[in-house]
């Protein structure tokens, strides 16, 4: 669990806020900001969530403590998009924000308010994921921030090379795989002959390629357990393909963050067949909890994180058959496994720490300020509009079965 501080202004001089551009919710996006918030606090950098309360929002209470770290901006069903921008603009002037980090494509008006920001206000655009569209949003706003967060290498590389961003001003920051709080807490050797295998994350085929568990799972002995921990428009999909397989599958549904590191701790392998990431925090997370990762091989994002063979396994997209002889292999020798498993949290400790994450975002803050480079001017908020890259195009007409198919091709190419 990670524990936050308050941070007056009389605190330093250098003291900034930052708001950040999302709702609580179980993802990554929201992970991010509750490891931003507890690293820059300790460096003078208040970071605060805050996102649009749009009509029929549920409510979970579950996320109701995450209102001291955040605000919805109130808005009613009458709004035009740009009359929701404007309360959002009033609302960062009224709560005295310096800055803002932009979550790529996390919504629509959230990422198109970039172009429409006073100029006062710094803007950090971050960008998660290796996708067509959400490089094409991030190229929407480019000219409209100060600097350019890719949460790989493999992100950086293809903003500067394919979408001419300039490689100054745009950097790699990978996440962190938790607090300093759960790296001391440490695991249990597993004593039984059971091998527990866990995937963790969305239940969703197009991204993670859950509907290769069931192969993957066959592959494997009796002796592997799989838990399935998450919720997704795939789940009752994979539930029917697991079928064959119940009686030694478990089912969690959505896990809340602060039960992550636990739940890892409780596992032996991570299984993550994805077909395209952006970074892959549950990989990270999995090291930190000695949990060893097995993983699909994505260019220059799950091979930044997993030395193989060393701290973990990557195997070709959509390979179950050799994806299942690793966790096999690492289920026959137990000496090996716990030699992985050490290699595995060791990685984690000494490379994606908070502290590292925090003193990275904390530099670009600092050019960013102290070298205000001229960006475009904003446009008028009376001439609203949503730019080519944030609005459909025609990759949304390709069928889901074809576009999994290129994703798979272009990874392997």
């Amino acid at each position: 669990m990670l524990i936050f501080r308050h941070i007056s202004a009389t605190q330093g001089q250098d003291f900034m806020k930052f708001a950040y551009f999302v709702r609580p919710h179980i993802g990554g996006t929201y992970s991010v900001f509750k490891q931003l918030r507890a690293g820059l606090a300790e460096k003078d950098v208040d970071v605060h969530w805050m996102s649009i309360d749009s009509p029929g929002s549920v409510h979970d209470d579950q996320w109701l403590p995450e209102f001291s770290y955040g605000s919805l901006v109130q808005v009613h069903g009458g709004m035009t998009e740009r009359d929701q921008a404007e309360t959002l603009v009033q609302a960062l002037e009224d709560g005295g924000f310096d800055g803002i980090f932009i979550n790529v494509l996390s919504e629509r008006i959230l990422t198109n308010i970039a172009r429409y920001l006073p100029e006062k206000f710094l803007r950090i655009m971050i960008v998660h994921n290796i996708t067509a569209g959400t490089y094409s949003a991030a190229k929407a706003i480019r000219n409209h921030v100060h600097a350019t967060i890719g949460v790989s290498e493999r992100i950086r590389s293809d903003l500067v090379r394919k979408l001419d961003f300039p490689a100054h001003r745009t950097f790699v920051i990978p996440h962190a795989a938790g607090s300093s709080s759960t790296r001391d807490i440490r695991r249990e050797a597993n004593m039984s002959d059971i091998l527990r295998l866990i995937f963790l994350g969305r239940i969703e085929d197009a991204s993670k390629g859950v509907f290769w568990l069931p192969e993957i799972l066959s592959h494997l002995p009796q002796t592997v357990h799989l838990t399935v921990a998450g919720d997704g428009p795939d789940l009752g999909n994979l539930k029917d393909k697991l079928s064959p397989h119940l009686h030694r599958v478990t089912f969690l549904g959505a896990v809340h963050p602060e039960k992550v590191h636990n739940l890892l701790l409780q596992h032996d392998v991570l299984i993550m067949p994805s077909r395209y990431e952006g970074f892959g925090l549950t990989i990270t997370e999995a090291m930190s909890a000695g949990c060893i990762p097995v993983v699909s091989r994505i260019r220059g994002v799950t091979d930044t994180i997993i030395d193989d063979g060393t701290n973990g396994f990557l195997f070709p997209i959509g390979n179950s058959r050799e994806a299942a002889q690793i966790v096999a292999q690492i289920h026959s020798n137990a000496e090996t496994a716990q030699w992985l498993s050490d290699a595995a949290q060791c990685k984690a400790d000494a490379t994606f720490t908070l502290e590292i994450m925090a003193e990275r975002y904390l530099n670009v803050i600092r050019n960013v300020k102290a070298d205000p480079i001229n960006i475009a001017a904003p446009l008028r908020m009376e001439e609203w509009a949503m730019p080519r890259g944030l609005r459909s195009g025609l990759r949304t007409l390709v069928p889901r079965p074809l576009k999994n198919w290129l994703r798979v091709v272009r990874e392997r190419i």
